[in-house]
């Protein structure tokens, strides 16, 4: 066994050996993988083998999306049989929701290069003759999907990884990882030592144990999926022997299963609610191709609705019913990328559709760890997307809870109960009592909008289908039995609330909570020196400056975005958005000096915000402070340590709103005195609290840019519009790169964009945007209606060449093309007069 690597991957499933075969690929030949038993038999040996294109992660969908290319020439490269049936997949639709859903997924698969067919009940009839499509609506199909046999597949990437100089061992277990002094990685297994630079956890059912021995907190935990094979049946083998082509994958969405043929048979693959997590404490040392006992009761609804569908498969007997674990992550999708808190730690874990995702995740992967950044927007997968309170309950109580929800509809605007609510700020029941309709992020219980008191959605517009298994569309009631919310693709129930929301704002004062933002103190006697060598912005050389900073990535796109003051000497308040608190508090944290002049301390939960804002926001606030507000004293983006009655709080003049406020950032054992100060002083001036949605409403008139969205490692600084936060003068990270791509031409351009003739819909992001020959010339990144303009708006990237101001465009939003054209930046308040009031 050889003792040096630069490259260990753990695990010898289709996840680990796609890892292994696009390191060797990039160069990286002296890789290695170690696999305790036989390769593929974890997880892989029992999948399915589906290829689903469909996800409404732009980060999974352009991971599927190079899967499926690259399957078929990994076969014609290793000269393996990958076993690739591209028989397409059907998603059937039987309610508006649902077809409303896939149309939003069309739009996101158009922008990044995904064929998606539309069909009518009668086209479906045709590929699928023994379908019944009573009561279905129509279908997308994609027409490159299928299946693949994964045991093949992971063989062919086995031959690849060697081919390119990669080793495998197979039969060998690791029993420790340390990483020594020199920042090296010991691998310590029952065949000898391996020293590496990099270690890649690809262990699925295992990831918790092998975090274990480094420390970490993996946040994946198995669930139990089962899936029936059955006997030939005569009308399939009778398709075979005339030569008809196969049916294809078959989802019947509405229903929560899959459906396709296997050895003239059928396959039948449920999501059933109520399947359990499994391996919670790890698989035993034996395990190897470990299969559950079957649970057939859990199944009886969905096989009654698949009999429903497909008779056929009821006229069949059972050949043999798989239950095996899948890896599960609170929110399904996968984690790729770095581990937080460790150097050179990779994992690549969390598969719950690990077949499709494992060759985009092995490739992404290996340009992060060779290249330093991936090519692809990673936000959706990265590890660091979740924190430590995802600890094992919480994942028993979500993982379970997005099982379940595989195939229910995931309308934008929905907030899944299990594990809530968990972190909550002291005016949490105040907030309660006051109508809030809560939303989760990173653990933090948020308002999202103000429902008024006693209201409650109509009855007649709950339910999506009364014979439909994923027919919920609404959050669970409230304790006193009311329904208050709503969900879907369209303005919902609380789209008039919201704008109420924004007319008090806009008209009075209201206040928001905002604790659960990322906060981060940065201080030392370099802190100064090092936050300008990393930050595209001037760090402001007077004390009480606010600025808004970017951290650009080498090649100069947008890795974080940050509030920077300086709140006393030598001591930095950053603040971030609340969802990315471990993603930018690691990037912070692998950036800093290890000489000690620099100290980094996380406060999130030290510190709470109170968003104070309107035009009476002024007014009130001098009620409650000496400190004079007034704008030669105050003036816009400063900041100031105040006291509000007897309790005190660093007072920003900033806001993500565009109105006349201040947050106040509060040791948090405060904040309770303080929200009730402030609505008692507030009393005359008509203050009422508001929600994230009226925030975001808000914040679209103005043209903000979000991480994730308008500001990702794929998008170039000035292809963002962040000309004015950028200081070519000095030296930053990315600098060079960015001026240079500025140079020689971007790809994309900002815009603000009106979209008119959308009664009762808006976009919502990943809308396609065509010129009017039809062209399509970029894609929505936000939206939403804007309440102060009474209008319509789209945020987006388009080419250069339309991004003027009066350019006509065309937006499809969930299937319909509508007007849209391109207007100056800001539509509501562009000089900012709101926010600079006097």
């Amino acid at each position: 066994m050889k003792t040096h690597a630069r490259a260990v991957v753990i695990g010898g499933g289709v996840v680990g050996v796609s890892t292994l075969y696009h390191l060797a690929k990039k160069g990286w030949n002296d890789a290695i993988l170690i696999e305790r038993k036989e390769l593929t038999s974890g997880s892989t040996w029992h999948a399915a083998g589906l290829l689903p294109l469909f996800n409404l992660s732009y980060s999974v969908g352009q991971l599927h999306k190079y899967s499926v290319r690259f399957y078929e020439e990994l076969q014609a490269e290793t000269g393996m049989n990958v076993g690739f049936s591209k028989v397409s997949n059907i998603r059937l639709a039987r309610t508006k929701d649902r077809w409303d859903e896939y149309m939003y997924y069309a739009g996101i698969a158009e922008t990044i290069g995904v064929k998606v067919n539309m069909l009518t009940p009668e086209e479906v009839k045709e590929i699928w003759p023994l379908c019944e499509t009573d009561g279905i609506l129509g279908a997308i199909q994609h027409p490159d999907d299928g299946y693949i046999q994964p045991a093949d597949l992971t063989q062919a990437l086995a031959k690849g990884a060697r081919d390119f100089g990669a080793t495998i061992y197979r039969n060998t277990t690791v029993t420790a990882i340390e990483q020594q002094p020199d920042g090296l990685w010991k691998v310590t297994t029952d065949k000898g030592e391996v020293t590496a630079e990099h270690i890649i956890s690809c262990t699925g059912n295992f990831a918790r144990k092998t975090g274990e021995m480094v420390g970490l907190d993996v946040p994946v935990i198995p669930v139990e999926h089962q899936y029936i094979v059955t006997e030939p049946h005569p009308a399939i083998l009778e398709r075979r022997r005339q030569g008809l082509p196969e049916m294809g994958v078959l989802r019947e969405s509405d229903s929560a299963w899959y459906m396709r043929e296997e050895a003239g048979g059928l396959i039948l693959g449920p999501y059933e609610v109520g399947a359990p997590v499994c391996y919670v404490d790890g698989p035993s040392a034996e395990s190897e191709y470990e299969l559950f006992q079957e649970e057939l009761d859990r199944l009886m609804p969905h096989i009654e609705t698949a009999i429903a569908r497909v008779p056929a498969f009821g006229e069949v007997g059972i050949k043999k019913v798989y239950n095996g674990a899948i890896a599960y992550t609170p929110d399904g999708n996968p984690i790729v990328g770095p581990a937080p808190g460790l150097k050179n730690f990779w994992l690549n874990e969390g598969h719950s559709f690990g077949i499709t995702a494992a060759g985009g995740a092995g490739w992404q992967l290996a340009e992060w760890i060779v290249d330093g950044e991936p090519t692809v927007d990673m936000m959706g997968v990265d590890p660091r997307r979740f924190g430590p309170y995802a600890t094992e309950g919480y994942l028993i109580a979500k993982n379970e809870e997005a099982y379940a929800n595989v195939f229910t509809m995931h309308y934008p605007d929905e907030e899944r109960s299990a594990a809530r609510p968990l972190k909550v700020t002291p005016v949490y029941d105040r907030l309660k009592k006051l109508g809030a309709v809560f939303g989760s992020v990173y653990g933090w219980e948020r308002a999202n909008w103000f429902a008024p008191e006693g209201y409650e959605v109509p009855a007649d517009q709950l339910g999506v289908g009364a014979d439909v298994i994923t027919s919920h569309n609404h959050a669970p009631p409230t304790e006193d039995g009311r329904i208050v919310e709503k969900w879907s693709f369209r303005r919902s129930n609380y789209f008039e609330h919201v704008g109420n929301e924004v007319k008090n704002v806009h008209e009075n004062v209201g206040v928001l909570d905002m604790s659960a933002f990322a906060k981060m103190e940065v201080s030392g006697p370099g802190a100064r020196a090092w936050l300008e060598s990393i930050l595209a912005n001037a760090i402001p050389k007077k004390r009480g400056r606010i600025a808004l900073c970017h951290l650009p990535t080498p090649a100069g796109g947008v890795k974080a975005e940050f509030t920077v003051y300086e709140w006393a000497p030598d001591r930095f308040y950053m603040v971030s958005a609340g969802f990315l608190e471990a993603h930018d508090h690691d990037l912070l944290q692998r950036l800093a000096p290890k000489d000690g002049s620099v100290i980094l301390q996380p406060i999130t939960q030290k510190y709470g915000v109170l968003v104070l804002a309107g035009p009476k926001s002024r007014e009130l606030l001098k009620k409650l402070t000496r400190t004079s507000l007034d704008n030669k004293d105050f003036p816009w983006l400063t900041g100031k340590k105040i006291s509000v009655g007897v309790a005190t709080a660093h007072a920003l003049r900033v806001n993500f709103i565009g109105e006349l406020g201040w947050e106040l950032h509060h040791p948090i054992e405060m904040q309770a005195y303080l929200f009730d100060r402030l609505m008692e002083a507030g009393a005359e001036f008509g203050i009422k609290p508001f929600g994230i949605r009226a925030m975001v409403s808000m914040a679209v008139e103005k043209s903000y840019r979000n991480m994730g969205r308008e500001l990702s490692i794929e998008y170039n600084a000035f292809e963002s519009g962040l000309d004015r936060f950028i200081r070519p003068e000095k030296q930053f990270i990315g600098r060079d790169a960015m001026l240079a791509a500025r140079d020689k031409g971007l790809r994309n351009t900002f815009v603000t964009l009106i979209v008119s003739g959308n009664e009762d819909v808006d976009a919502r992001g990943s809308e396609a945007i065509y010129n009017e020959a039809g062209e399509l010339v970029g894609r929505a990144t936000s939206g939403g209606f804007g309440w102060r303009i009474g209008k319509s708006v789209a945020l987006a990237m388009v080419r250069p060449d339309h991004a003027g101001e009066g350019t006509k465009l065309k937006i499809k939003i969930l299937g319909k093309l509508f007007d849209a054209v391109v207007v100056a930046e800001s539509p509501f308040d562009p000089d900012n007069a709101a926010i600079r009031a006097a």
